[in-house]
């Protein structure tokens, strides 16, 4: 559900009162434990962080002149999102989250982009509060960028340089199954917000 306000509190403004009250807590939480240096703004219907660009000049590879986005938290039809970029490599701080979560007794609903949320109740807030410090900006800045091929400027990539090595192992492991292959799934990344400071 892509909200058309411009400013935070626009965006709060339009949310039923149970919704209102569950996306401002989780959102406290969040500015209380961010490094300074991210920025909130809205972007794509959504609350997002990002870090700015005085603090990482090239932005969001899909968009150099968007800022480089960190976390987003958003009302959908269905539920209430929490996008936490980091929540989806490999990295120490990704585990720490995941296990963590499952340890303060909460179902990690996590889907191809976020983690979704019904109630404040679904969220354990301490978890939260824990993970926006343990991610501080210029460290996020840093770890996105060694994640980019610096001759292209986009994601590292397991393919050859025309793709040809991934397609032709896709292919023939459908032909030993004896199914097609579907496109290639798109980096995480790529779906990930605009963010303007408000």
């Amino acid at each position: 559900m892509q909200s058309k306000a411009t400013t935070v509190d626009a965006y709060l403004a339009e949310l039923p009162d149970d919704r209102r009250a569950a996306i401002q807590a989780v959102r406290q939480v969040m500015l209380a434990n961010l490094d300074p240096d991210f920025e909130e703004g809205i972007g794509y219907g959504m609350i997002g962080y990002c870090v700015p660009h005085r603090l990482f000049p090239p932005g969001y590879h899909c968009d150099p002149d968007r800022p480089l986005p960190f976390a987003a938290l958003a009302s959908q039809k269905n539920h209430m999102s929490l996008y936490l970029m980091f929540a989806y490599d490999d990295s120490d701080d990704a585990k720490w989250l995941r296990a963590a979560w499952q340890r303060a007794g909460k179902k990690l609903d996590m889907g191809k982009c976020c983690i979704r949320f019904k109630k404040i109740d679904d969220v354990p807030l301490d978890v939260l509060a824990e993970a926006c410090r343990r991610v501080p900006a210029r460290a996020w800045a840093a770890h996105y960028a060694a994640l980019l091929d610096p001759s292209t400027g986009r994601p590292r990539s397991s393919r050859s340089s025309d793709g040809s090595a991934a397609a032709a192992k896709g292919k023939a492991a459908a032909k030993k199954k004896g199914k097609t292959t579907a496109a290639p799934l798109k980096k995480a990344a790529g779906r990930n917000a605009r963010v303007q400071p408000t």
